[in-house]
């Protein structure tokens, strides 16, 4: 059964089984970046060609860096702040910075996309956008302005369904772990597949679907020798997985010891790329049908790529022969039913590093989090909120989880020493890890992660990003990083009580091995 466990005096939720624990990271991983986002990255990165790196994106980064995650939040029974400050305390601001900018960045345009997802639900009842759907989405709906810089005022229909969704969330993790997220999981999990099953089998049978998945399936080799391409794989595994978020550390402290990570990590990293490898049939197949129905290449029906999914879908919906409302129930459904079982593992990543070092009540950090949360999606909700989204999305899935990534390879690959952290892993359970992971963790993969941070880096440099000013991209997107790790600083000064910063793990003599 699950409850809590004493860990230096500090009580820590757990899961039931590990079973809750999988459906809870997979729930964190399988959102609306496998349903949203990864659709408009495969769109507008060449279809077929964004999945060879993406695959090797998982290989190189995904799992071995979701390995190390797991064994590090398992083996110090800690938060993301808490297990490097076991580290050593000069790389706790790192375990701090994760969770700042996932929770005061992401997750605030994250809760206004849900929202927008709630709102669609509402208007599929009576296809309510009409014959011109980017007209209705981008003017009737989200009321865009001509730049960031005019935001217009906050659009009340979102609002009130952003206010839902965060209200939704606060319910969820303002319970204990097994009975909250886990529980919550074991619902929306089963319903999702389902829900996504029935769109899947729906679409393939579409007029012109199957000149979609091609587009989907076959490779534009060209594509692969552009390095965006290969940045936005690198991206999308970190952020659909939810790796550098302080999820995963937080979630592997509330198993029990003896339980298999290697395994745990191979299961979700291949059920996640395996649902979005799946739903992609079903995006791409309305694609075929939309563009048969244009008479436009697959590639040529819209130019977007994150209006796809309210514009292109409520297009296509409008154009089925029949039960269009119900299409558009349950996709719109499914995008908040994903979206809600990401959003309480951000909000769980925060709340457990705030609880972990400061003595306050569980239940108030998650509502004054929610709260906060509420009043910082607002600037997303407002006319302009659009274009804030696209940067700040840009800056912080492509850098800074990317450089989050980096940094935890250095600082376990040579401070704690990937050797000590593999010989814990092993010990826990039946899959074991070779020297190999050691090589990936302190060589391969920030090798591979610092050489494209700084080709990106360099490539927008000097040709900026998506047209946007550069007074905007300073303004919003970079500013937006070192606000979150000016924070990060400061938290990480403040001490702990010393019987926090010790270890809760076995020792295996690990200076023997450093």
């Amino acid at each position: 059964m699950g409850g809590s466990t004493a860990v230096g005096g500090h009580k820590r939720g757990m899961f039931s089984s590990n079973f809750g624990f999988l459906l809870a990271a997979i729930g964190s991983a399988i959102g609306l970046g496998n349903i949203w986002r990864f659709s408009y990255m495969a769109y507008t990165n060449g279809g077929g060609a964004f999945l060879i790196p993406y695959v090797i994106a998982l290989l190189t980064a995904g799992i071995p860096l979701l390995i190390l995650e797991y064994g590090l939040g398992h083996r110090e029974h800690a938060s993301a702040p808490l297990a490097f400050a076991k580290l050593n305390r000069r790389t706790e601001w790192l375990g701090w910075w994760m969770p700042l900018f996932v929770m005061f960045g992401i997750m605030f345009y994250y809760q206004v996309v849900i929202g927008w997802c709630a709102n669609f639900v509402i208007f599929s009842l009576d296809l309510r956008w009409g014959a011109d759907t980017q007209e209705f989405f981008l003017k009737k709906f989200l009321g865009l302005t001509a730049s960031p810089g005019e935001l217009g005022g906050v659009r009340p229909l979102i609002a009130v369904s952003t206010g839902l969704m965060w209200l939704g969330t606060w319910f969820i993790t303002f319970q204990a772990v097994h009975r909250g997220i886990e529980r919550a999981c074991k619902i929306f999990m089963p319903l999702l597949l389902l829900t996504t099953l029935i769109l899947v089998g729906w679409g393939m049978t579409l007029p012109g679907a199957w000149e979609g998945i091609r587009y989907y399936l076959m490779p534009n080799w060209g594509k692969l020798l552009d390095l965006k391409v290969w940045m936005a794989a690198y991206g999308q595994i970190f952020f659909t997985l939810s790796i550098s978020f302080g999820i995963m550390i937080a979630y592997a402290s509330y198993l029990p010891r003896k339980v298999d990570l290697v395994q745990n990590a191979v299961i979700t990293s291949l059920t996640n790329c395996i649902y979005s490898f799946i739903v992609g049939f079903a995006v791409f197949a309305v694609l075929g049908y939309l563009a048969m129905a244009k008479g436009l290449p697959v590639d040529q029906v819209i130019k977007a790529g994150p209006t796809l999914a309210f514009v292109v879908f409520p297009e296509a919906i409008s154009k089925l022969p029949f039960l269009r409302e119900l299409f558009g129930v349950l996709f719109f459904s499914a995008l908040v039913i994903a979206g809600l079982s990401s959003g309480v593992s951000i909000i769980e990543a925060f709340t457990s590093a705030v609880t972990d070092k400061f003595k306050i009540s569980r239940k108030l950090v998650v509502t004054l989090l929610c709260v906060t949360g509420y009043l910082g999606s607002l600037v997303f909700m407002t006319g302009g909120g659009l274009y804030w989204l696209d940067i700040v999305d840009h800056f912080l899935n492509q850098y800074g989880l990317v450089l989050a990534g980096l940094l935890q390879c250095v600082f376990v690959g040579y401070i704690l020493k990937a050797g000590v952290l593999r010989r814990y892993i092993n010990k826990q359970g039946r899959l074991r890890l070779s020297k190999g992971w050691d090589y990936m963790i302190k060589y391969l993969t920030p090798i591979i992660l610092l050489i494209m941070l700084v080709r990106s880096l360099t490539g927008e440099i000097l040709k900026g990003y998506e047209g946007y000013s550069t007074s905007a991209l300073l303004g919003i997107g970079v500013s937006w990083l070192l606000a979150t790790l000016t924070a990060a600083v400061v938290l990480s000064i403040y001490p702990w009580e010393p019987s926090r910063l010790r270890a809760d793990h076995v020792p295996e003599s690990d200076e023997l091995f450093r």
